[in-house]
């Protein structure tokens, strides 16, 4: 299905200008927060959080992004709408544009952001599918420029884990801002294989699949995980955890990575599978900052999109 310009559904929806200029937009909005500056561009304007999945940090970051720029929002669940009892989601996206100025959507199959987009007339983000989760990958990476500089282009970043929704929206950063990724994934759990094309074609040749995690971590400046089990999987969690075992962020693994290296991880995290309790609370982690700029780059986005 076709995007409407001004949704923002893949990282691959927005140039690399456009990325850069949206994370440097949300450095300069945290910063004025900060020292207490009053920003409220959108005082005024209402937007809908249609959530189809559990959340902590998608739906209060947004929340709070709106409220701090002078809107309001509402939160939808899918259970308490006419969506369960079978109203076409067509229906819903020209019902909705009449009420909201915007809609973030937090669901399982890419299909339905691509279908409300397709009919709604106001801005739609996705919040998360099981394809794609873009609004973290650049929230992740505006982590990662506060942590490292912006010249990204020299850094090497691996992801440990599971070839999932966080992992194709990485790869869509790294065709775009070009840098090297390294993704070690067990035989079986890669990342689709077109996403990774579509990257490539972009112009970063270094994407890299590799089913050894050491390869991967191997003098990284940023070493990145995820659960091993995403929400819908839960019944494919015991099985995977003996799978993922050799994965796991931890002591022994992270020694390999550059001395300076930062650890992501987008929460919530299973302590004692995907990563340890003492990597998570180290030195090296940033996953609070990371948490905190989740916020920030909702609200770039927010302003950016124009509502």
């Amino acid at each position: 299905m076709s995007k409407r310009p001004g949704d923002f559904l893949r990282v691959i929806d927005l140039t690399r200008e456009e990325i850069i200029s949206l994370l440097d937009r949300a450095i300069e909005l945290k910063k004025g927060l900060r020292e207490g500056r009053n920003h409220v561009p959108l005082k005024g304007k209402i937007l809908g959080l249609l959530f189809e999945k559990p959340s902590t940090r998608t739906r209060i970051s947004f929340e709070s992004a709106m409220y701090h720029l002078g809107g309001e929002c509402t939160f939808l669940s899918s259970d308490n709408l006419q969506l369960s009892r079978g109203e076409p989601l067509k229906d819903t996206a020209r019902v909705l544009s009449r009420y909201l100025d915007c809609l973030a959507v937090r669901t399982y199959g890419h299909e339905i952001v691509e279908e409300l987009a397709e009919w709604a007339s106001i801005p739609v983000i996705n919040a998360l599918t099981d394809l794609h989760h873009p609004c973290q990958a650049l929230s992740d990476i505006m982590t990662v420029i506060e942590k490292k500089g912006s010249d990204l282009s020299s850094l090497k970043i691996a992801w440990v884990g599971d070839g999932n929704n966080m992992a194709h929206s990485w790869i869509e950063t790294a065709g775009r801002l070009n840098f090297t990724l390294y993704l070690a994934c067990p035989e079986g759990y890669e990342p689709d294989p077109e996403i990774i094309k579509e990257a490539s074609e972009a112009g970063n040749s270094n994407i890299i699949v590799t089913h050894d995690p050491v390869e991967a971590v191997k003098d990284a400046d940023v070493v990145n995980t995820d659960v091993w089990a995403s929400m819908g999987q839960e019944k494919e969690a015991d099985e995977r955890k003996k799978i993922f075992a050799p994965f796991q962020i931890n002591s022994k693994l992270l020694s390999n990575a550059a001395s300076d290296a930062i650890v992501l991880h987008c929460l919530p995290a299973h302590r004692g599978e995907e990563i340890t309790e003492d990597v998570l609370e180290g030195e090296k982690s940033v996953v609070w900052d990371q948490a905190e700029n989740k916020m920030h780059l909702h609200r770039a986005l927010l302003e950016y999109l124009d509502i």
